[in-house]
């Protein structure tokens, strides 16, 4: 199948025009210009870039991925690629140790079979003073033989554990996670400047969605979010749904850490795609207001509502950049860097790469979805 389109982001260069050549769920070949042959499908004044990678999500569509039950996970999976992400990796909050357990096998399982592309562990080993959406008297230590009952029964599948650096035995676990292949990553945390570093000696190499549920920045005390920043081992999550982030610290995190370092991700709970209510995020509740989710009876912030794609708008939108490089620092934000950042098979758009794209319309308003060759969302045209 040769597609043709007016703009094609292939992840590391911009082709006007471009096509894409897709056989057996795979790229063929990509290139710029009308095409080695007449096109399949003409998308037309469309712009077509990778498929995004949300490395950070809790569920969507009104179903949680805790719940570990393959239909409620399937349920959420379809929900967000609709919106673009043909790559997700499901995030589970704190739990007690042997609903974790149940959890994990559960959706390993899911692993196995595609229907997710890993695991992320947020908690249960955080700090209760940076808890966020999470129940507080459910944190605890990290503990070695839990670490190792929890990767055993992941099988592999867990991407990423999030960890407060400051835990007693945290720099040993990070150690044990790193070695197990996972990505350790700095969050929910009130460490210092010295011990977020400490931790990245350990291994660390993510920040869980930088500025939140962190202790902030001071004059004297620069704390978790500088030593993440300044170490070029590091790749830094952000929630840019214009409710977690200013747009001008959207801007300084991608100055700063330069164009491979920033992964966007949607932080989202069962709520994402649904009317206000209240949800749940593990145990507790969460009440949605205007599309905002915040811990019920409290103004303490709930994951987001959001998609990929209106990630990808923000990015775009307040990068500060002419378009055309706007695009290009987007696709490697929400595509290009969270793959790498959790060792997931390469993204972008290159010759033996999964077909996994998006087509955008003049809006960038998702018309297309191609995962694996296959359309989740067929173009008009």
């Amino acid at each position: 199948m040769l597609l043709t389109a007016e703009t094609l982001l292939t992840g590391r260069e911009l082709l006007r025009p471009g096509w894409i050549d897709v056989s057996n769920g795979l790229v063929d070949g990509v290139g710029a210009g009308a095409g080695p042959r007449p096109a399949d499908r003409t998308l037309g004044a469309v712009t077509v870039v990778p498929g995004f990678v949300d490395t950070h999500v809790h569920g969507g569509g009104g179903t949680n991925f805790s719940a570990a039950v393959r239909s409620d996970t399937a349920t959420a999976v379809d929900f967000h690629r609709r919106h673009g992400t043909t790559t997700l990796v499901a995030s589970l909050v704190t739990a007690a140790p042997d609903e974790l357990l149940r959890q994990v096998t559960g959706l390993a399982g899911d692993v196995r079979e595609g229907l997710i592309d890993g695991i992320h562990l947020e908690g249960p080993w955080l700090s209760t003073v940076r808890c966020g959406a999470h129940q507080p008297t459910l944190m605890r230590d990290p503990d070695p033989a839990e670490i190792d009952r929890v990767l055993a029964a992941g099988a592999g599948t867990v991407r990423m554990i999030t960890i407060a650096p400051e835990r007693q035995g945290a720099l040993a676990a990070i150690e044990r996670i790193v070695d197990a292949g996972a990505v350790a990553a700095v969050g929910h945390t009130e460490a210092s400047y010295e011990q977020t570093r400490a931790a990245i000696a350990a291994g660390a190499t993510a920040g869980t969605h930088l500025f939140n549920a962190m202790r902030p920045i001071n004059t004297r005390d620069p704390g978790p979010v500088i030593a993440l920043l300044e170490d070029p081992r590091v790749t830094v999550e952000l929630i840019t749904d214009g409710v977690h982030v200013d747009p001008a610290l959207y801007r300084h995190v991608s100055r700063s850490a330069g164009p491979d370092r920033v992964s966007l991700i949607t932080d989202a709970i069962s709520a994402a795609g649904m009317s206000d209510g209240t949800y749940h995020l593990g145990p507790l509740a969460v009440d949605v207001v205007d599309g905002v989710a915040h811990v019920a009876g409290t103004q303490t912030i709930a994951g987001s509502t959001a998609t990929m794609d209106h990630q990808f708008r923000f990015a775009v939108k307040h990068s500060g950049l002419d378009r055309d490089e706007a695009l290009i620092a987007a696709v490697r934000q929400a595509s290009i860097n969270p793959a790498r950042a959790l060792g997931l098979p390469a993204t972008g758009l290159a010759a033996g790469g999964s077909a996994d794209l998006v087509v955008l319309d003049a809006d960038l308003a998702v018309t297309g979805v191609l995962r694996q060759g296959s359309w989740v969302v067929t173009p008009n045209k």
